[in-house]
């Protein structure tokens, strides 16, 4: 029902009640749309990580790649990261050139906030600069598989894989035997 709407005497409205809402809306279930929000996507709560910081073992090739060459592994990250405004030789080498002087971790770190921020991750176990002085290649695996997950083929670049999304090409699902939590 809509609110009562006084009639002057010509007929013209008047005053209408309080609120000028009809005294009844009937309420229908909230139900977030993916598309339009940040906050789920895949499927996922925002906030969390994929995996954890200590699951290498759930990608054992580039586990070793990162353990003997980070740069490898933090160039292709900052390529996707960035967009593909720094590719991933140049951010590979400028890792390179930063490792042998002890700072790689303060470069690295800054793409591990950014990547929280483009996908509203929380900042766990511990603040990112902590993360990647005290555990680099844990972190950068992680990123890695972060990026893996949310469908991107590490391998091949920011401009192939913009290119495949625009063409509605899929990476398949990984799908792994067992039970898991």
């Amino acid at each position: 029902m809509y609110p009562t709407i006084h009639h002057h005497a010509d007929g013209h409205p008047g005053s209408i009640a309080t609120t000028g809402l009809p005294e009844h809306i009937p309420k229908q279930p909230y139900v977030p749309n993916p598309l339009l929000s940040p906050h789920v996507v895949a499927g996922r709560v925002s906030g969390r990580w994929s995996t954890g910081l200590c699951h290498c073992c759930d990608d054992p090739a580039n586990c070793f790649i990162t353990w003997f060459c980070p740069c490898i592994t933090f160039g292709q990250i900052a390529e996707i990261v960035s967009k593909g405004s720094s590719p991933c030789a140049e951010s590979g080498t400028k890792y390179a050139l930063l490792l042998v002087t002890g700072f790689a971790c303060l470069y690295s770190c800054f793409y591990r906030s950014k990547l929280r921020s483009q996908y509203d991750l929380e900042e766990s176990p511990c603040v990112d600069c902590l993360v990647h002085f005290c555990c680099e290649t844990c972190a950068l695996c992680q990123e890695y598989r972060e990026l893996h997950s949310r469908g991107f083929d590490m391998g091949i670049g920011w401009e192939a894989n913009l290119d495949r999304q625009q063409r509605g090409v899929t990476v398949a699902p990984i799908i792994t035997s067992g039970m898991r939590r």
